[in-house]
């Protein structure tokens, strides 16, 4: 062979001849590689999606261009005339009522529409019929709501004080993602059912939603918001616009989209690790290879592109094969979505996610792959030849690979993440992780290598594979403790979130929330209630709707229209905001600064703030705030901030009044009841109260916590999913590490056997010496999961951290166990090696 670098071309030819069909040797590179592109692809596709579907569909998902939403009233004659100056204008109301049939009762979303309804998208029913607002009397009634009043079409229910026919039931509802939250099915009826009901009287809970579609489709949403808002200031218009039809949807996709593509990188990360393993461990075995080619004269040079070559067409394969499993997935989580998310079923192609997955897996592959290739090609025949008893050093130059490729890997989680913070803390997060890893892995080398010379040989020898030279300590402690941690942060958020569910809201939540009380009627309510259980709970409070327009000290105040923005914490000022006065501190509620007005206060009127937004907007006691209440301003003095236990499930304002200040403005009463036993039904309550008061809103909070268990769950079943890839991803490269490990120790262990050590002294070295390294790493672990996991729950999801530590460290002993398993398992081929065999193949 001429000593002049080789072509490509005979490269190829070169590393094709060795590399096998099966990819025997690289299947670690492989599985790494194909679990973590995999994960960013079906992440990425599916993200992508529902994205686009928010983007494009937006005016059928809001039903307009432009929604006005109003609290408590409807908008007058010269509201409706200023808004028909921009298109054609479809009006409605929304409230929460209660269907009736018989003793059957269901909550569910009133939900009252014009004739011209839907502007956008199709409504459709079950028997195929595209639908509008139906007939007077009539009503279209979602499934759930038919399957719990126990009806079929053409049946009658009640709602408030009408009787209405089921006249179609409802398969698609066009605009239903925009709508929000709301307990129970749909029911849509024509505009005038809730009067007719009387469930629309002044002061009652309800939301007027007017729809506009635009007469010119170029109009700018925007512009049209800041004109109606200058025309009408008080009138406490909420705006929402086709390329927000849904912030609360597009917020979850995009912060669970953040939270999966990191999960995904995780993975890939710790995948990289197994890469850099699995192209050890194959250029290990074709060290004689190596060495006979550059005795035969093949350059460092030609090393590299064989070697490259065969392990660059390892990775694509890996690559590829994990995109198209990515894709395969994504439809099937379309399916399950379906309903919740605006995501279309059947395959979806993103290419920008695929190219994304794409990069992040081929420079993960060079980062870990660069250092053992390098090492390989840069030293003579008789060192690579001496490797087993005189271990490679590392060779400077693959820094510069590692370098790139990690500037390449932080440049594209950067460029493409929505929160580039978050993306930042993430990645140094994991280099940190690394760093502590291999800093341990360090200091227990050193360790073992000072401990001294205990007398049980055993032990002695266990140590000594600690610490001997070319040993895989490294390597094996970044395997497992990435491992362990993952399993501990799976099991700290998949019990903080179980905990979330079974914390102390179902202990402390009453019975009923009821709402829209008159208020000429409290005393017959509280009769009706004490007449199924004379020593229940009732507390009544005032309900109103209304929004800050103004605030700060006196003469010198801050409109909120005008400002450029509203502060982190300042939640208060974004539109219209639930008020209520009080003589008495609420319960729950403590005041931390000011004084509060005591019962038959008199004096000017005042306001109560929850300390956090008084601190996120910079109000002080003895400022002044405006509020717009029903199209009328009113002014009122700062007198006291409160904290506020907002995990109770009772009634909690921000705001609360001193009872001069909103008492003459029309409104009802909200109230919950609570049980003074378990053992009281609840049905026949129910059904008195919605008998009683019809135009009342009866919920059972039974019903509102299974559906948040639902959601919760959900998010936990997800997060499973997710952090499954990443543990699948650290279970691959444990094993890698471990046959790794092995092929190392093959050697070593034949000595030994020489020189007459048992198979049994042989399995229990391994044995211990994984344990100690596991038994180290396990306190890592639990450190750094618990601490990761600490980061999802609380700062991502917003929940509490409530991790059952039974449940974290069992699942860490369940790991620890299974460690040693596959460590004796990879340690099994090591007792059927023949001596004299293993030692003619070095």
């Amino acid at each position: 062979m001429k000593s002049d670098t080789i072509s490509w071309g005979t490269a190829w030819t070169l590393a094709r001849r060795e590399l096998n069909l099966r990819f025997k040797g690289l299947r670690l590179l492989l599985v790494c590689l194909f679990l973590g592109t995999g994960a960013l692809a079906a992440i990425g596709t599916l993200t992508g999606a529902i994205e686009d579907e928010l983007a494009n569909r937006g005016q059928e998902l809001l039903g307009g261009d432009l929604e006005v939403e109003i609290w408590q009233r409807s908008p007058n004659d010269e509201e409706i005339a200023a808004l028909e100056e921009y298109g054609e204008l479809s009006l409605g109301t929304r409230l929460q009522v209660v269907a009736r049939k018989g003793d059957a009762t269901a909550p569910v979303g009133l939900k009252s529409v014009g004739d011209n309804y839907p502007l956008y998208g199709e409504l459709t029913l079950t028997d195929g019929r595209s639908v509008g607002a139906p007939a007077r009397g009539e009503a279209w009634v979602g499934q759930g709501a038919m399957d719990r009043l126990d009806i079929e079409m053409g049946d009658t229910f009640d709602i408030g004080t009408s009787t209405l026919v089921a006249a179609g039931v409802i398969a698609n509802e066009p605009d239903k993602l925009s709508e929000g939250f709301q307990l129970g099915p749909t029911v849509i009826t024509d505009l005038q059912t809730p009067y007719d009901a009387g469930l629309i009287q002044p002061g009652a809970m309800y939301q007027s939603k007017t729809r506009i579609a635009f007469d010119n489709p170029g109009r700018d949403p925007e512009a049209v918001q800041d004109e109606l808002t200058q025309q009408f200031p008080l009138a406490g218009f909420d705006f929402r616009d086709r390329d927000r039809a849904s912030p609360g949807a597009d917020r979850f996709v995009g912060r669970m989209g953040e939270f999966l593509t990191l999960v995904g990188l995780a993975a890939l990360v710790i995948a990289g690790i197994g890469i850099g393993g699995g192209v050890s461990s194959y250029l290990e075995a074709r060290r004689s290879s190596i060495a006979t080619l550059k005795v035969l004269g093949a350059t460092s040079g030609d090393i590299a592109r064989i070697y490259a070559l065969q392990i660059g067409l390892a990775a694509v394969v890996g690559s590829v094969a994990g995109l198209a499993v990515g894709l395969a997935i994504t439809p099937l989580l379309g399916i399950a979505l379906q309903g919740l998310l605006p995501v279309s079923s059947g395959f979806t192609v993103e290419p920008g996610a695929l190219l994304l997955a794409s990069a992040y897996g081929l420079l993960v592959a060079v980062v870990f792959a660069a250092t053992p290739l390098l090492r390989a090609r840069q030293f003579p025949a008789m060192a690579l030849m001496r490797a087993r008893v005189a271990p490679l050093t590392r060779d400077r130059a693959a820094w510069l690979w590692v370098g790139g490729g990690l500037v390449g890997i932080v440049a594209l989680a950067l460029l493409t993440s929505r929160d580039p913070l978050l993306a930042a803390g993430f990645l140094g997060g994991a280099a940190g992780m690394l760093a502590v890893l291999a800093l341990l892995g360090w200091t227990i080398r050193s360790l073992a290598s000072k401990v001294g010379r205990p007398r049980n040989p055993l032990v002695r020898n266990a140590l000594a594979n600690l610490s001997r030279p070319g040993t895989s300590t490294g390597a094996l402690v970044t395997a497992l403790g990435f491992g362990l941690s993952a399993f501990v942060l799976l099991a700290a958020i998949q019990s903080a979130i179980d905990g979330n569910i079974q914390s102390r809201v179902p202990q402390e939540a009453p019975d009923y929330f009821v709402l829209d009380i008159p208020r000429d009627r409290v005393g017959e309510f509280e009769q009706v209630v004490w007449s199924q259980d004379e020593d229940a709970t009732i507390r009544a409070v005032p309900s109103l709707r209304g929004s800050v327009t103004a605030f700060g000290p006196e003469g010198n105040m801050t409109r909120v229209a005008e400002m450029e923005s509203i502060p982190d914490g300042a939640w208060v000022l974004r539109g219209e905001r639930g008020l209520t006065y009080a003589d008495d501190v609420p319960p729950g509620n403590t005041i931390v600064e000011g004084e509060w007005w005591g019962p038959f206060y008199d004096g000017e009127p005042a306001v109560s703030l929850d300390a956090d937004f008084a601190e996120a907007a910079g109000i002080a006691i003895g400022d002044t705030m405006t509020i717009a209440l029903l199209g009328v301003e009113r002014t009122v003095r700062v007198a006291n901030f409160r904290t506020i236990d907002w995990e109770s499930m009772g009634f909690n304002y921000a705001l609360v009044f001193s009872p001069n200040a909103l008492e003459d403005a029309p409104h009802n009463l909200a109230a919950t009841i609570e049980f003074s036993r378990d053992d009281i039904p609840t049905g026949p309550l129910l059904r008195e109260l919605v008998q009683t008061f019809p135009s009342s809103s009866v919920i059972e909070v039974g019903q509102m916590l299974v559906q948040a268990r639902t959601i919760l769950s959900q998010v936990g079943i997800a997060t499973l999913a997710a952090a499954s890839v990443a543990v699948l991803a650290g279970l691959a490269v444990l094993l890698g590490a471990i046959a790794a490990a092995r092929a190392a120790r093959t050697y070593d262990t034949v000595v030994l056997r020489v020189l007459g050590a048992s198979r049994n002294q042989v399995l229990m070295m391994q044995l211990i010496e994984y344990a100690l390294l596991a038994l180290i790493l396990a306190v890592v672990a639990l450190a750094i999961g618990s601490g990761l996991g600490w980061l999802v729950v609380t700062q991502l999801f917003e929940f509490d951290w409530l991790p059952d530590w039974g449940i974290v460290l069992a699942v860490l002993g369940a790991g620890l166990a299974l460690v040693v398993t596959f460590a004796l398992a990879g340690s099994l081929p090591l007792l059927r090696a023949k001596p004299a065999q293993a030692l003619r193949a070095l």
